[in-house]
């Protein structure tokens, strides 16, 4: 009790530990970012074999998020805890595998980094409070799943569904909205791209996106009702069209080339949660204009 008295009156300390702690955790989202989508495929393949009624495949290793110990991929040496430090572990080992010297991809400092300023962020938007804290939840969601997203094209059920979920009781106590906003919220926002995924089908006869991003967009209303839905398509869209033409251009991939919606749509309704009715305001004044 006496640390979090300490943490509710001094911002700094709040903001500075939500820093370390969101570094902590950008360690073990990379842990998720790469061992969920091997955990999905498994659990699949499992499935279809049993399906099929098939031989089971002999058990190996077990693979979960907790074991086996984090290897590298070329050497099979195991990151020992001092290697393992976010961000500083990386830089002194000047992004190289101690044991082989193989390089080791500048994604995973990156990852921590940004959970560490995002996190420190949060702390301080908010202070000390409930909001805070759930934001810090949907933060470090948003982040993992919309790297997996990027490899795999892919929003784990596992990760958008409880989230959706805890978006709905936080509000039925009114923490971000009222409960009937974050309720037509959630409707609104898997609607809205359900209808455009069968208009475009339809018309073209292609999937024009998948029904994670239905799912994505409905926990995003959920946490901040209907209000926020507009600007978040809006963002996501613009923001979509611009860096997916860049990285087509910059990978010279075909026009068909599938771009993952996902990480769009998590950055435009995080910046609508915390920005929205500034940004909203602010066009409504520039318009008067």
């Amino acid at each position: 009790m006496i640390l979090l008295d300490y943490l509710a009156s001094h911002v700094l300390a709040f903001v500075l530990s939500a820093a370390v702690l969101g570094l902590l955790v950008g360690s073990f989202l990379n842990v998720i970012i790469y061992r969920l989508p091997i955990m999905m495929q498994r659990d699949w393949r499992m499935q279809a074999l049993e399906y099929l009624e098939s031989p089971a495949e002999p058990a190996g290793e077990r693979f979960n998020l907790l074991l086996p110990n984090s290897r590298c991929p070329h050497c099979d040496h195991e990151i020992r805890p001092w290697e393992n430090v976010p961000v500083a572990s990386w830089l002194a080992l000047r992004g190289k595998c101690s044991s082989c010297r193989a390089p080791i991809s500048c994604r995973y400092p990156l990852v921590e980094l940004a959970c560490g300023l995002l996190s420190g962020y949060v702390a301080w938007r908010f202070g000390f409070s409930w909001q805070a804290g759930a934001m810090l939840l949907l933060t470090w969601g948003l982040l993992a799943m919309s790297m997996i997203d990027v490899d795999h094209q892919l929003l784990p059920d596992i990760l958008v569904l409880p989230l959706l979920w805890l978006g709905l009781i936080l509000n039925n106590f009114g923490v971000f909205v009222p409960l009937n906003s974050a309720l037509w919220g959630a409707v609104a926002g898997y609607l809205s791209l359900w209808s455009v995924y069968w208009l475009f089908k339809l018309a073209t006869g292609k999937e024009g996106m998948g029904y994670g991003d239905f799912k994505l967009l409905a926990m995003l209303g959920a946490w901040g009702g209907w209000q926020v839905l507009p600007l978040t398509i809006l963002l996501s869209s613009v923001v979509g069209a611009v860096l997916g033409s860049i990285l087509l251009r910059m990978q010279r991939a075909e026009s068909n080339t599938p771009i993952p919606f996902g990480p769009y749509l998590a950055i435009a309704g995080w910046i609508a949660l915390l920005w929205g009715d500034w940004i909203t305001q602010s066009y409504l004044q520039f318009a008067r204009f």
